[in-house]
């Protein structure tokens, strides 16, 4: 199956026929790089992750964290891009998948990454409601219910997406920039100062710190956890300009700038703050991690616009999560995995070329997950944040794995010409084998990363969930290969009919 040219064709849905397609050319490489460190979420990475790792991680060896994570996130993507230069489709991992291994897999890992994205926007939604109503309190006194914030936020990502991904391209610039900048204010100020109170060091980027600490692997799991989304660069192939070329310079930009990012900045608050000292800032003040050497050596105003930063960069990547849900859904909806889907969130806006009916559901979706953790008496960080995040997370490990395998038996079965004993081999194998440890990460470490919710149900069930996700996905791609083979040979092929595989 192909995608039309048009902005919103005709749906036709027999094999060989054309589907709506997301609205061409709109968006260029720094829209997709933008789309994909909003994910990242840089600031709340930093001062929600970083002090976590240095208190009850791997201590100061937290950048060294981020240095690992990098080079293995590289070797991941390497396989990954390499497959994004012979198919271009909104599905990403579903569409990848089902080419290496098959539309029962395909739909199984398309099912789970749907439903990470869709958990990470309401988690999103909780930090922000968080940093919101603490900042405006803290500063100006006045206090607003986190639910109201929490609204707020819903309406905003619902229209970034109804108006299209250029209207969300701009307001993450925005954004993205404004919180980057703030960073890289803190981290050249405290290098330009001399590295802080006990000068330069290399010890907290020397990669065997990374593997010392309280528990390091709970550290490498938050380094990893940091870079969530980063893929998310092969779905907007269909919205961009030249996405053969694109998606892989956005990917491979997104993983390594974002890394070296993660590693300075991560660097510098511990030096700023005293390598000494820095165990112990983190645990008793966590925030203060980056609060102090920001005030100390940059000003008082630094810390209350990074206060207001943290909000607008947990905004951004609740947006970002929110479009990406939004494709996911539309990219199943638009193939026709349950009929009904097809003329409702596989629609595509007749002016915007958006997935404006799939971004209504999300949001709907949302609002119900919202309304179910304050039901339950949830804190919006503690629980909700935090919870669905650990879920969210998990799910998209484990798909991340099964595309690297997807890739090696794609080049062999597919295109034996294209080959490669690093890009196509030892590349995906390499990228596989660690996300399955950072899996194994995860599992074993939820409970000290779910810090007062250890005790939840919804985290023991965490496992169970994500398993049952993909056996909804098995067990229904099987049923429409018995029951309904014409819409089971549609399951995560459709794709752009210019960079269709050769």
């Amino acid at each position: 199956m192909a995608v039309d040219e048009g902005v919103a064709p005709a749906a036709r849905t027999d094999e060989g026929g054309t589907v709506h397609r997301l609205k061409p050319n709109a968006i260029g490489l720094l829209g997709v790089v933008f789309m994909a460190v909003a994910t990242a979420a840089p600031i709340t990475a930093m001062t929600g992750n970083v002090p976590f790792m240095v208190s009850a991680g791997n201590g100061i060896g937290a950048p060294a964290s981020y240095l690992v994570a990098m080079v293995v996130l590289a070797i991941f993507s390497v396989g990954f891009t390499s497959m994004a230069k012979h198919i271009t489709s909104t599905g990403a991992f579903y569409g990848f998948i089902s080419y290496g291994l098959g539309r029962t897999a395909g739909l199984a890992s398309g099912l789970l990454a749907t439903f990470a994205y869709v958990v990470f926007e309401p988690a999103l939604i909780g930090i922000f409601s968080t940093f919101a109503t603490g900042t405006l309190k803290d500063q100006t006194g006045v206090h607003i219910p986190w639910w109201a914030f929490a609204a707020l936020m819903l309406a905003v990502n619902a229209t970034g997406t109804w108006f299209g991904v250029s209207v969300a391209e701009k307001l993450l610039v925005v954004l993205l920039g404004t919180e980057v900048t703030i960073l890289a204010a803190m981290a050249i100020s405290v290098a330009l100062h001399g590295g802080g109170p006990d000068g330069f060091s290399l010890a907290p980027v020397n990669p065997v710190h990374a593997f010392q600490g309280t528990s390091a692997g709970l550290g490498l799991f938050f380094a990893f956890w940091s870079w969530v989304g980063f893929e998310s660069t092969a779905m907007y192939g269909e919205e961009s300009r030249n996405p053969k070329k694109i998606i892989p310079k956005a990917t491979m930009i997104s993983v390594l700038g974002v890394g070296v990012f993660y590693v300075f900045v991560s660097w510098m608050a511990i030096s700023g703050t005293g390598e000494g000292n820095a165990v112990k800032v983190a645990t008793a003040n966590p925030l203060e991690l980056f609060f102090g050497p920001t005030e100390r050596y940059v000003g008082h105003w630094a810390v209350d616009v990074m206060q207001w930063l943290m909000i607008t960069g947990s905004l951004a990547c609740g947006m970002a999560f929110h479009n990406c849900a939004a494709r996911y859904m539309y990219a199943l909806g638009r193939e026709g995995v349950l009929p009904s889907l097809k003329h409702t969130v596989g629609r595509t806006h007749p002016r915007h070329g958006s997935p404006h009916v799939a971004g209504l559901v999300q949001t709907g979706v949302t609002a119900v997950l919202l309304l179910a953790f304050w039901a339950a008496g949830k804190d919006p960080y503690t629980g909700t944040y935090v919870l669905l995040a650990i879920l969210g997370t998990m799910a998209i490990l484990v798909v991340q794995a099964v595309c690297s395998f997807a890739v090696l038996v794609y080049f062999r079965s597919h295109h034996p010409e294209s080959r490669h004993w690093f890009k196509t081999l030892a590349a995906p194998l390499i990228g596989g084998l660690a996300m399955l440890a950072v899996v194994a990460l995860l599992i074993s470490n939820m409970g000290a990363a779910a810090g007062p919710e250890s005790g939840s149900l919804v985290l023991k069930a965490t496992p169970w969930l994500v398993a049952a996700v993909a056996a909804l996905g098995i067990g229904y791609a099987q049923y429409l290969k018995r029951r309904s083979p014409e819409r089971y040979l549609l399951l995560g092929r459709t794709v752009l009919e210019e960079t269709k595989e050769r």
